[in-house]
């Protein structure tokens, strides 16, 4: 949504979901996980497609949703830096667009890793796919859910990457985190999703497309 002039901090919030049960402990951890995605059951995803804001033909897309296998798991995230032409200064998930090269969208989002933020696939045990989100830059998304081990060294790509961080898992799969919002903008009302995380002095604002795909990640582990 960065071609739409909009603070998202600024938009009033409708709703917090906390009448929604929060992912147990149990189910975050590595053999949960693995179990998950390979005895799937059926499912929803909630969020599938923003509402478009930039005319242009759509472009596939892959990222990373890695879950960092610390002591309590965290989901590893960057922030994309102010001057980049979709979604600048936006909190995602390493990733980007699939090139001709490119076997699937699972080489695509691992490659695309390691060019951003230099995360070696040796520490990436990919777990599968989430359903393709679209953004309302016309980006089609697919999620590629992997778990990282620790001892990785990053290496960002200033070009593209102002910071690196990490958030507990715990706190993305509450829905007591997650915030609605709602705004009439340039003739349209729109909305998202955020989730706020404090991290120190700092505010993570996680917001659009990277909360949308995190709540189906939600719904796929609650099914």
């Amino acid at each position: 949504m960065t071609s739409v002039k909009l603070d998202p901090r600024t938009v009033p919030v409708t709703q917090v979901d906390t009448h929604l049960p929060a992912v147990s402990q149990e189910a975050l951890r590595a053999d949960a996980l693995r179990t998950r995605f390979a005895t799937p059951v059926a499912w929803h995803p909630e969020l599938v497609a923003e509402k478009k804001f930039m005319d242009r033909t759509p472009v596939a897309a892959a990222v990373l949703l890695p879950i960092v296998m610390r002591s309590e798991p965290t989901v590893l995230l960057t922030l994309r830096t102010s001057h980049l032409s979709t979604h600048s200064g936006q909190i995602a998930f390493p990733g980007g667009k699939v090139d001709a090269t490119d076997a699937d969208a699972v080489s695509a989002a691992l490659r695309e890793a390691q060019e951003e933020i230099g995360l070696n696939s040796a520490f990436i045990e990919v777990l599968g796919k989430l359903p393709i989100y679209t953004t309302g830059s016309m980006f089609h998304v697919t999620p590629v859910v992997a778990l990282v081990s620790p001892g990785f060294i990053l290496q960002p790509n200033p070009f593209e990457v102002a910071d690196v961080f990490e958030v507990p898992l715990w706190f993305l799969m509450n829905p007591a985190n997650h915030r609605h919002h709602v705004v009439h903008w340039q003739g349209v009302e729109r909305e998202w999703l955020s989730m706020p995380y404090q991290d120190g002095a700092t505010e993570r604002f996680i917001w659009g497309a990277t909360a949308g795909m995190l709540r189906n990640f939600y719904r796929f582990l609650q099914a």
